[in-house]
């Protein structure tokens, strides 16, 4: 009998009445049992964890900030709400104590009465750490617990991010504060730098005048000496003149009175006219040396009157504010060597002046002499012409003592004019070296002023300057500086669709271990009949082995249909399901027909091997060594990870491996069948009578 006869006849039995046709249809079902309901239950358990009740207890007073109200607790109790993340509601802190102890809520979440306070000190000058409690109760449920883990994190990251905000805005705000008076710094010490700049160009100007005013006060005081000794020259000549007009005078006055009784003698006179030649001669001569000083004289005055004046204008005029200390000996030498000049001046003048008189007087003694001579030869004719120059000499006298009473006031003025300019020449020597320190020392203050207004300006550009918008970024930022970019390749809606790869082999194995509770896995009457141990092997693997394609059929339609589960490769995932079923089948068969009731324990043993060490729920390296160990040689381990790629998408290179290990487990198995078949051919004392039956 062919093969496919042989597994036809297994199925037919199921058509004799109710009930195989029921457990036939029990067959068809039972993956759904496992997979579809089981994965129902739990599909999407977040997406109603609103239902679950918990209680909020938010005893924050709140707090006042500069001025600024700040209800920490009520915002975030607001939020919460919002969220939705769990059935909040809001009671007393004795309420929630009780309720969590009797199971009426699952957890509590305390707010503090100085939640706010404590929220708020990050941004005073005693910042501390603001508390949410969190209690649970595992005896009424663990895993609410750790779902509450994960959510009061996010709160609390929450809650600390707004907290920090407060504190970071001032942080930036006195950096825009900071920028603002180290810029308004720089500009004051800019304008330092600037008024020291002309403050060092008028210390220079200043030093430099100083040092002109020094050469020209000593070419003043130099002058001044000279003109002193010239003037004291002048004065001794001009005393020689009015010595020698007075010895004139009283000469011609004495021979005019003495003459006058001997010009009725003829000789006496002519002696006395020789006399009066002799003295004419010797006063023209005196004369010449008076004409010779005096203009030299007049012009050094001047000169030295016209410098000091000069000085004294630049100096102490126009100069720099305040004037310097010397100003009021400079005035006083200006007057002294003012008066001088205007002393030489009237000596000048006096000789300018008298120059035609003196040139007549010299003339007139030049005549004196000659008249005084022709008198010798004219004496008896001299006694009108006496009176007359008599008269004449005592002219000549008074002028010449007025001019040597000008002389001698000059020459004292001079005098004076030379002391006061060498101590001039010291002082403005004085001034002129404290010019030059003060040059040096703004030299100095000008370089600083320059640093200081360079680093300072280096500094307001260095110091941030935030407005309020790149404030806010900011403080978003550093407020939350590390935010989770969390990608998922290939990501699983929802809870179900990532466990679908584990519940659904499940499902199977238990459909082809149930299979083969109902169908043999090896046909008895083909064992009679000696039929080949292949054939009889592959009719007792066909039938459990088409049900499980129908299985699959089934199964798959519900959760797509059903439950929404979406399959990346959905014509593959059917296929690779129907290799799954097809290898289960042979192994369970395998396991019934080698060892017999004894199988069917074997068969849970391997499917518990199997659920523990596929990595399904937790990875497998989680495991203990015993589960890593097996885990490469079980079947399942290959399908869990297919089926994974397969429903969520990614390389499909773990679908070809594991298509292929599950072809060799097939043909493993039903080689190993083949050979339980031949065994069962033979009949034994032990399988007439088993020890154990099932």
């Amino acid at each position: 009998m062919r093969t496919p006869k042989l597994a036809a006849l297994e199925l037919k039995r199921f058509g004799r009445g109710k009930l195989p046709i029921a457990a036939l249809v029990s067959l068809l079902l039972l993956p759904l049992l496992y997979g579809a309901l089981y994965l129902c239950s739990f599909w999407d358990p977040y997406s109603r964890l609103d239902k679950v009740p918990v209680a909020l207890v938010n005893a924050d007073r709140g707090a006042t900030v500069d001025g600024k109200r700040i209800d920490a607790g009520d915002e975030i109790a607001r939020k919460l709400k919002d969220s939705k993340t769990f059935g909040w509601k809001e009671v007393g802190a004795e309420e929630a104590a009780e309720g969590l102890e009797d199971g009426t809520y699952y957890l509590t979440l305390t707010m503090p009465a100085d939640f706010s306070e404590r929220i708020a000190s990050s941004s005073g000058d005693d910042p501390t750490t603001g508390a949410l409690r969190v209690r649970t109760n595992d005896s009424n449920n663990y895993v609410v617990g750790s779902i509450s883990k994960t959510v009061f994190s996010e709160v609390r990251a929450a809650a600390s991010s707004n907290a920090s905000r407060g504190f970071l805005d001032k942080i930036f705000v006195s950096f825009s504060d900071l920028h603002d008076k180290t810029a308004e710094a720089a500009d004051g010490a800019g304008r330092l730098k600037d008024g020291t700049v002309k403050a060092k160009k008028g210390a220079k100007d200043l030093a430099d005048g100083l040092d002109t005013a020094k050469e020209k006060t000593g070419e003043l005081a130099g002058g001044l000496k000279t003109l002193d000794s010239a003037a004291g020259e002048l004065e001794t000549g001009t005393r020689k003149i009015a010595s020698g007009t007075q010895t004139l005078a009283d000469t011609v006055n004495g021979a005019a009175a003495k003459a006058r009784p001997f010009l009725k003698d003829p000789k006496n006179l002519a002696a006395q006219a020789e006399l009066v030649a002799d003295s004419a001669r010797t006063v023209r001569g005196h004369l010449d040396d008076v004409a010779k000083h005096a203009p030299a004289t007049a012009t050094v005055t001047r000169k030295v009157s016209e410098r000091a004046d000069s000085v004294y204008t630049k100096t102490c005029v126009k100069g720099p504010k305040p004037v310097p200390a010397t100003c009021p000996e400079m005035k006083r030498l200006k007057t002294e060597a003012a008066t001088a000049a205007e002393l030489a001046g009237d000596v000048n003048n006096v000789v300018t002046t008298s120059k035609g008189d003196l040139g007549t007087l010299k003339k007139q003694l030049t005549d004196l002499e000659n008249t005084a001579r022709d008198v010798v030869r004219k004496a008896p004719g001299l006694s009108s012409d006496l009176d007359a120059a008599v008269a004449k000499v005592n002219a000549l006298n008074s002028g010449a003592h007025k001019v040597a009473t000008g002389m001698d006031k000059l020459h004292t003025g001079i005098s004076s004019a030379s002391k006061g300019s060498a101590k001039i020449d010291t002082g403005v020597g004085k001034l002129g070296d404290g010019a030059h320190s003060l040059d040096g020392g703004i030299y100095k203050l000008v370089d600083g002023s320059g640093e200081l207004a360079s680093g300072l300006q280096d500094g307001v550009d260095k110091i941030p300057d935030y407005d309020r918008q790149q404030r806010d970024a900011r403080t978003e930022v550093m407020a939350d500086p590390v935010r989770l970019a969390a990608e998922s390749l290939h990501k699983a809606p929802n809870y179900g669709t990532g466990f679908a790869p584990y519940f659904i082999p499940l499902s199977l194995w238990v459909g082809a271990m149930v299979a083969y509770m109902l169908i043999t896995p090896l046909n008895r009457r083909a064992l009679a009949a000696g039929a080949p141990a292949w054939r009889i092997a592959l009719a007792g693997w066909l039938p459990v082995a088409s049900l499980g394609v129908l299985q699959v059929a089934l199964l798959m339609s519900v959760l797509h249909f059903g439950l929404g589960l979406e399959m990346a490769h959905p014509a593959v995932t059917i296929g690779f399901l129907a290799l799954v079923t097809g290898c289960f089948a042979a192994m369970v068969q395998w396991l019934n027909a080698k060892f017999g009731a004894a199988g069917r324990i074997l068969v849970l043993v391997v499917l518990m091997l199997q659920l523990t060490s596929a990595g399904g729920t937790y990875p497998v390296q989680t495991s203990p060594g015993f589960f890593n160990a097996i885990h490469p040689y079980l079947p399942m381990s290959y399908v869990v990870e297919s089926l994974r790629r397969l429903i969520t998408g990614g390389d499909l290179t773990p679908v070809w491996q594991g298509s292929a290990v599950l072809v060799a487990f097939t043909l493993g198995a039903l080689a190993l069948t083949t050979l339980a078949a031949r065994g069962k051919q033979v009949w034994t004392m032990d399988r007439l009578h088993p020890e154990l039956s099932l």
